[in-house]
């Protein structure tokens, strides 16, 4: 199987994340189903989150394991690095955009802002939904990356299950960055939508670009704690708003319903042999 041949393999696993796109433009439903909307989101994001944060720490463990003290402690250190950086860029990111809007435009800006956001259906690069896929963005080109290894080392087999495989769980990521805005009763435009899928979907293809040629374990292990510190910033928001919504028992059910989704597409990749 030709290079070329792979890499269109790698953005047809990364492009099904159009299949969970359209849900946002479900016309403003239910507060309970947007609460279960939201809840179900968080609950993908909740899995994404140990998904990456595992299969990132792997390669330390196996170094402690083998005792091979130095390749753990330089991957450690990448690992806490990326993933404090992940995470706390999003928190004095988003305080920028806010501090800034308020200088320019007075303390309403935000809101107005907001509010622009929904009538127009697209938002700013602070707005939740885009956070969400430049996180899962991150994870993508992770997957990419071990797409592309695979082909480079010659297992073309576990390349493609590895396709197939995150081909579904890209799907239902889909669905995790725009349930927010079903959520909130904000239709964004199919333009928008394109773009939200070519930020979360189109890094698995440039993953695989970089895998066949590159295979390097601190690149992936920063990459994924990078998505890793973004994923937990975006539950932490989502959280808040399950807060305010006051529906606990449709909050706990949709997380619930949320995590095991992860769970049974991740099991699909297991049982395939990925």
């Amino acid at each position: 199987m030709s290079s070329a041949q792979i890499a269109v393999l790698g953005a047809i696993a990364g492009f099904t994340i159009y299949l969970g796109l359209p849900v946002g433009r479900l016309r403003a439903p239910m507060p309970k189903v947007r609460t279960m909307l939201s809840a179900m989101a968080t609950g993908i994001l909740i899995f994404l989150l140990w998904d990456v944060l595992d299969h990132a720490w792997a390669p330390v463990d196996a170094a402690l394991s083998g005792h091979r003290y130095g390749s753990a402690a330089g991957n450690g250190a990448v690992f806490a690095l990326c993933f404090g950086i992940g995470l706390a860029a999003l928190v004095y990111f988003d305080r920028w955009v806010a501090r800034r809007a308020a200088r320019s435009f007075g303390p309403g800006a935000a809101s107005v802002a907001e509010l622009r956001a929904r009538r127009t259906g697209i938002a700013r690069l602070s707005d939740l939904p885009m956070m969400i896929a430049i996180g899962i963005g991150l994870h993508n080109f992770a997957e990419g990356l071990a797409i592309g290894n695979s082909a480079a080392r010659g297992a073309l087999q576990l390349a493609v299950l590895l396709v197939i495989g995150f081909g579904l769980h890209n799907a239902t990521e889909g669905f995790g960055i725009v349930a927010p805005m079903a959520a909130e009763g904000r239709r964004p435009s199919w333009r928008y939508l394109f773009l939200l899928g070519l930020i979360g979907g189109g890094p698995t293809f440039l993953g695989t670009l970089v895998g066949q040629r590159v295979v390097n374990e601190t690149l992936s292990i920063g990459f994924l704690t990078l998505a890793g510190g973004s994923i937990l910033y975006v539950v932490i928001e989502l959280l808040a708003v399950a807060r305010k919504q006051g529906l606990k028992e449709i909050t706990t059910w949709g997380i619930l319903l949320g995590v095991l989704l992860g769970f049974v597409t991740d099991a699909i990749v297991t049982a395939a042999g990925a």
